[in-house]
């Protein structure tokens, strides 16, 4: 018998793959927590699958989501990283990663990590939905428009409340596999 899977994964392997392991389970290690923060912003515009399918480009790229380098990246590195291929060349973006990797850097001094930081805003765990339908699955929240808020306020682009929700689905700070999917109750635990 077929996995009853949330549709928005299709049939592609790797949408599939990142949704039965990685979509949704809760992300605590901050350098996880950035890779995502990143691919995120990246997103904004794009589709995910486009985003998946570069991963391990954007992996490379960016020497493994090392925020502490990539905050020191200047005006040759965001050259560098406009010629790759394979990336989203779009300066804006790669110009916000240096940027979010400096606003980065400030949080975990404030907080101790970005863990801790962006935990506190669901008391460090998931909130549970139980949309039966994607119709149901909102693009953003009051809680999403709030942590957008803070995050712009601490200097970080590209983090508006739609791509801050994608983050807190992806990190498992919101539960939204529809209650039919078999990862619903596998995340809820």
């Amino acid at each position: 018998m077929k996995k009853q899977r949330c549709p928005w994964c299709g049939d592609d392997p790797l949408y599939v793959a990142y949704h039965d392991t990685e979509w949704g389970v809760p992300v605590f290690d901050d350098a996880t927590l950035f890779e995502f923060l990143i691919l995120e912003t990246f997103q904004a515009g794009l589709s995910w699958i486009t985003i998946l399918r570069k991963r391990e480009n954007f992996r490379k790229a960016f020497e493994n989501f090392d925020y502490k380098k990539i905050a020191r990246y200047d005006a040759d590195d965001i050259e560098r990283l406009l010629q790759d291929e394979g990336i989203i060349r779009n300066r804006l973006k790669i110009k916000a990663a240096v940027t979010n990797a400096i606003a980065y850097l400030d949080i975990q001094k404030e907080f101790g990590s970005f863990s801790n930081y962006i935990w506190a805003f669901v008391d460090g765990k998931p909130i549970q939905n139980s949309f039966k339908t994607m119709k149901e699955v909102p693009a953003n929240t009051t809680l999403s428009d709030r942590i957008s808020a803070d995050l712009k306020k601490r200097g970080f682009k590209f983090v508006g409340s739609t791509v801050v929700y994608a983050h807190m689905q992806a990190t498992g700070m919101v539960n939204d596999h529809l209650v039919d999917c078999f990862r619903y109750t596998q995340v809820k635990s």
